[in-house]
């Protein structure tokens, strides 16, 4: 029928998420997307508009999903628990790998160290994402557990915290050692809960 998606969107868009998560989005082509999907170009194009759109919606899905793993992450007893929850969190996705054993990194700093996909709406999209993780881990540390603990305000500890986690994603491409990520990790615990 004339409209109608051949293909199953859902498995599309995950597939499409992997290949621009591991390639980034200057790397990643419409044929590459199609041959990684096993949907035609010409449908890809017919049912998303441009690589830009394709982006654009699996950016959505890994907001979506990256979200709900962070505020998981942060239902812990303490505000520390949670930040650590947290870290361990950030380690495991950006030292994730793929069948191949490449890391995948983090698909936001990927993104946003490629000046080919820096436009104003994946600009946007992008720091929409970096304003929710900020205000999530704000909201958390801001909590009447964490008062007298925290080394900063709220706000500037998430906003730090946040800052640390994109320089990890760099740490891991550069030296593919989970152990000193850990040890980052620590040392940020440290300094926002001081003993």
């Amino acid at each position: 029928m004339a409209g109608t998606k051949q293909f199953d969107e859902d498995e599309v868009l995950d597939r499409a998420m992997l290949l621009f998560w591991r390639r980034g989005f200057g790397a990643t082509s419409m044929q590459d997307v199609a041959q990684a999907t096993g949907v035609l170009r010409g449908s890809l194009y017919h049912a998303y508009g441009d690589k830009q759109a394709l982006f654009l919606r699996v950016f959505g899905r890994y907001r979506t999903w990256f979200l709900a793993s962070l505020r998981s992450a942060l239902d812990a007893p303490s505000a520390e628990e949670a930040l650590r929850r947290y870290l361990r969190f950030a380690i495991e996705t950006i030292t994730a790998v793929d069948d191949d054993e490449v890391t995948r990194g983090c698909l936001t700093t990927k993104t946003a160290t490629d000046e080919t996909a820096m436009d104003d709406a994946i600009r946007a999209a992008l720091r929409g994402l970096l304003d929710d993780v900020q205000g999530a881990l704000a909201d958390r540390l801001a909590q009447p557990d964490a008062a007298g603990r925290l080394a900063l305000p709220p706000a500037a500890a998430a906003r730090l915290i946040t800052t640390t986690t994109r320089g990890m994603v760099v740490l891991e491409r550069v030296y593919r050692d989970v152990g000193q990520l850990e040890a980052v990790a620590d040392d940020l615990l440290r300094l926002m809960f001081p003993r």
